[in-house]
């Protein structure tokens, strides 16, 4: 039970790093003036399914500290880390569902999405720390 939350969340993180490369191309070509291809489609759906993801992981973490230790927020930092991720995590679907509805030319949304969920991955890898701290004190006892 305590390793389907790191599973989830490690799943979820690797897939954002690759949504991040899509977006990169995006952004290449939007700002930097490259020519690159963007494979918009699916970076859409592979960074609505890792935001997904990384937004249950949360609630999985929460439930299964709430279950074994009748307690929320033992955690310490990484469980308020988790919970500052979420409303980030709601923007950034908010905003990839918004430019996919309607596809224009934008130049300031797209940017301040790709900020938000670089955010999110770079937050997410320092979790991975903090988490193998939680789970040392709290699962394994040392």
């Amino acid at each position: 039970m305590y390793l389907i939350h790191p599973i989830v969340q490690g799943c979820a993180i690797l897939l954002s790093l690759y949504v991040a490369f899509l977006g990169l191309q995006r952004f290449l070509m939007l700002h930097l003036k490259q020519k690159r291809r963007f494979l918009w489609k699916r970076h859409v759906r592979f960074g609505l399914v890792a935001l997904i993801a990384l937004l249950a992981g949360i609630a999985g973490g929460l439930s299964v500290v709430r279950l074994s230790w009748n307690k929320f927020l033992i955690t310490g930092s990484h469980g308020i880390t988790g919970l500052i991720l979420v409303p980030l995590i709601v923007f950034g679907i908010i905003t990839g569902v918004a430019m996919n509805k309607k596809k224009k030319k934008r130049r300031l949304l797209p940017l301040l999405h790709g900020i938000n969920n670089t955010l999110i991955i770079l937050v997410g890898l320092i979790q991975i720390h903090t988490g193998f701290e939680v789970y040392t004190a709290f699962v394994l006892g040392n």
